[in-house]
């Protein structure tokens, strides 16, 4: 499992809301302003699925990122399973300054997971940035 994690000032129930809204996503699920999302579906339940069609700008790359909610603890914890099979869990922990989000992941085979960590680090920073700035 790779571990990323990220501190946002913003309150719990702000931060949840932004993660879970398809609004939110579409403004935050992409790793640099390079790349965009849409066609969001977000369906926050055990057995609901998500997806997003995340592309380049510029046309030269773009792939589905998709898959079904296992368990939901709304603003606390998630756990899904990828379209490829692969777990996430995803925890929201409240602290006086705001809110500790982290990540656990399983990489894939494709690419080194120095690289996996850097690109999952780089949407948890966008998603950091987006809650921030309209906080």
């Amino acid at each position: 499992m790779i571990t990323i994690s990220v501190n946002i000032h913003a309150p719990l129930s702000e931060v949840w809301d932004k993660w879970i809204s398809v609004d939110g996503v579409q403004h935050w699920a992409f790793a640099s302003d390079d790349w965009a999302a849409e066609g969001i579906e977000n369906d926050v339940k055990p057995g609901g699925a998500f997806k997003s069609r995340n592309f380049a700008k510029d046309g030269s790359f773009e792939f589905i990122f998709g898959g079904t909610y296992d368990t939901v603890d709304p603003k606390k914890r998630v756990t899904y399973t990828l379209g490829d099979g692969r777990k996430v869990e995803v925890m929201f922990d409240e602290t006086p300054d705001g809110v500790r989000m982290s990540q656990l992941f399983e990489p894939e085979a494709e690419n080194p997971e120095k690289q996996q960590q850097e690109g999952w680090q780089a949407y948890l920073d966008n998603f950091k940035k987006y809650v921030e700035s309209s906080h």
